[in-house]
Protein backbone atom coordinates (compact mmCIF):
# COMPACT_ATOMS: atom_id res chain seq x y z
CA UNK A 1 0.00 0.00 0.00
CA UNK A 2 3.00 2.27 1.02
CA UNK A 3 5.74 2.54 -1.06
CA UNK A 4 9.19 1.06 0.17
CA UNK A 5 10.36 4.66 1.18
CA UNK A 6 7.96 5.55 2.70
CA UNK A 7 8.18 2.27 4.61
CA UNK A 8 11.56 3.16 5.42
CA UNK A 9 10.77 6.67 6.45
CA UNK A 10 8.42 5.79 9.37
CA UNK A 11 10.56 3.04 10.44
CA UNK A 12 13.64 5.85 10.62
CA UNK A 13 11.70 8.31 12.33
CA UNK A 14 10.34 5.95 14.99
CA UNK A 15 14.09 5.01 15.32
CA UNK A 16 15.08 8.61 15.63
CA UNK A 17 12.64 9.39 17.94
CA UNK A 18 13.50 6.00 20.33
CA UNK A 19 16.79 7.52 20.56
CA UNK A 20 15.89 11.40 21.09
CA UNK A 21 15.78 11.05 24.98
CA UNK A 22 19.79 10.25 24.65
CA UNK A 23 20.12 13.72 23.53
CA UNK A 24 22.52 13.35 20.34
CA UNK A 25 21.82 13.17 16.52
CA UNK A 26 22.13 9.54 15.25
CA UNK A 27 23.96 9.07 11.96
CA UNK A 28 22.83 7.68 8.65
CA UNK A 29 24.63 4.89 8.59
CA UNK A 30 23.41 3.84 12.05
CA UNK A 31 19.79 4.67 11.08
CA UNK A 32 20.09 2.51 7.64
CA UNK A 33 21.59 -0.54 10.00
CA UNK A 34 18.64 -0.01 12.55
CA UNK A 35 15.98 -0.06 10.04
CA UNK A 36 17.21 -2.59 7.60
CA UNK A 37 17.73 -0.73 4.63
CA UNK A 38 20.49 0.95 2.08
CA UNK A 39 22.73 3.42 3.24
CA UNK A 40 21.91 5.65 -0.18
CA UNK A 41 18.43 4.85 -0.20
CA UNK A 42 18.08 5.70 3.70
CA UNK A 43 20.13 9.16 2.55
CA UNK A 44 17.25 10.34 -0.35
CA UNK A 45 14.82 9.41 2.13
CA UNK A 46 15.72 11.65 5.03
CA UNK A 47 16.74 14.47 2.58
CA UNK A 48 13.07 14.33 1.39
CA UNK A 49 12.03 14.31 5.29
CA UNK A 50 14.59 16.65 6.36
CA UNK A 51 13.03 19.62 3.37
CA UNK A 52 9.68 18.83 4.31
CA UNK A 53 10.91 19.62 8.10
CA UNK A 54 10.09 16.58 9.83
CA UNK A 55 13.26 15.79 10.85
CA UNK A 56 16.42 18.35 11.42
CA UNK A 57 19.54 17.69 10.83
CA UNK A 58 23.63 18.66 11.28
CA UNK A 59 26.83 18.13 9.33
CA UNK A 60 29.85 17.48 10.36
CA UNK A 61 32.01 15.02 12.26
CA UNK A 62 29.17 15.39 15.39
CA UNK A 63 26.20 15.66 12.91
CA UNK A 64 23.12 13.64 12.10
CA UNK A 65 19.78 13.45 12.61
CA UNK A 66 17.17 14.85 14.68
CA UNK A 67 13.97 15.41 15.83
CA UNK A 68 12.43 18.90 17.18
CA UNK A 69 10.42 19.00 19.88
CA UNK A 70 7.96 20.24 17.34
CA UNK A 71 8.40 17.40 15.49
CA UNK A 72 7.32 14.29 17.90
CA UNK A 73 3.99 14.41 17.50
CA UNK A 74 4.08 14.27 13.78
CA UNK A 75 1.58 11.62 12.72
CA UNK A 76 1.83 8.62 10.37
CA UNK A 77 -0.50 10.46 8.12
CA UNK A 78 1.68 13.48 7.71
CA UNK A 79 5.13 11.16 6.56
CA UNK A 80 2.93 9.23 4.10
CA UNK A 81 1.77 12.80 2.92
CA UNK A 82 5.16 14.08 2.55
CA UNK A 83 7.01 10.84 0.94
CA UNK A 84 3.80 9.07 -1.32
CA UNK A 85 1.33 12.05 -1.21
CA UNK A 86 -2.40 11.14 -0.21
CA UNK A 87 -3.75 10.10 -3.72
CA UNK A 88 -3.95 6.62 -3.16
CA UNK A 89 -5.85 7.06 0.00
CA UNK A 90 -8.67 8.99 -1.39
CA UNK A 91 -11.09 7.93 -4.73
CA UNK A 92 -12.37 4.61 -5.62
CA UNK A 93 -10.55 1.19 -4.87
CA UNK A 94 -10.74 0.08 -8.34
CA UNK A 95 -10.03 3.40 -10.14
CA UNK A 96 -13.20 4.11 -11.50
CA UNK A 97 -13.09 8.04 -11.78
CA UNK A 98 -17.26 8.46 -11.16
CA UNK A 99 -17.15 5.65 -8.11
CA UNK A 100 -19.33 7.40 -5.36
CA UNK A 101 -21.90 6.26 -2.81
CA UNK A 102 -24.89 6.98 -5.10
CA UNK A 103 -23.30 4.81 -8.07
CA UNK A 104 -20.45 2.24 -6.61
CA UNK A 105 -18.05 0.20 -7.94
CA UNK A 106 -18.35 -3.47 -6.86
CA UNK A 107 -15.73 -2.83 -3.84
CA UNK A 108 -16.74 0.77 -2.77
CA UNK A 109 -18.87 0.25 0.23
CA UNK A 110 -16.50 -2.11 1.88
CA UNK A 111 -13.19 0.09 0.31
CA UNK A 112 -14.46 2.95 1.60
CA UNK A 113 -14.87 1.51 5.33
CA UNK A 114 -11.30 0.44 4.84
CA UNK A 115 -10.04 3.34 3.71
CA UNK A 116 -11.71 5.02 6.82
CA UNK A 117 -9.70 3.14 9.04
CA UNK A 118 -6.71 3.15 7.43
CA UNK A 119 -7.03 7.14 7.32
CA UNK A 120 -7.91 7.23 11.11
CA UNK A 121 -5.39 5.29 12.32
CA UNK A 122 -2.64 7.06 10.37
CA UNK A 123 -3.84 10.09 11.41
CA UNK A 124 -4.16 8.83 15.12
CA UNK A 125 -0.75 7.45 15.73
CA UNK A 126 2.14 9.78 16.15
CA UNK A 127 5.78 8.96 15.51
CA UNK A 128 6.38 9.82 19.67
CA UNK A 129 3.39 7.32 20.41
CA UNK A 130 5.37 4.59 18.43
CA UNK A 131 9.09 5.40 19.94
CA UNK A 132 7.36 4.82 23.08
CA UNK A 133 5.69 2.04 22.12
CA UNK A 134 9.50 0.53 20.69
CA UNK A 135 11.63 1.63 23.53
CA UNK A 136 9.07 -0.74 25.66
CA UNK A 137 10.10 -3.52 23.83
CA UNK A 138 6.47 -4.25 22.10
CA UNK A 139 7.58 -3.60 18.65
CA UNK A 140 10.38 -3.99 16.17
CA UNK A 141 11.66 -1.85 13.08
CA UNK A 142 13.41 -4.83 11.65
CA UNK A 143 12.37 -8.08 9.69
CA UNK A 144 13.96 -10.75 12.04
CA UNK A 145 14.28 -11.01 15.03
CA UNK A 146 18.19 -11.71 14.89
Amino acid sequence: MFSKACKYAIRALIYIASKEGEGNRIGLSEIAAAIDSPVHFTAKIMQILSKQGIVSSVKGPNGGFYLEAESLPVTLLEVVRAIDGVHHLSGCGLGLKKCSDSFPCPVHHEFSEVRDDLLRMLNENTIQYLAHELSLGNSTLKNSLT
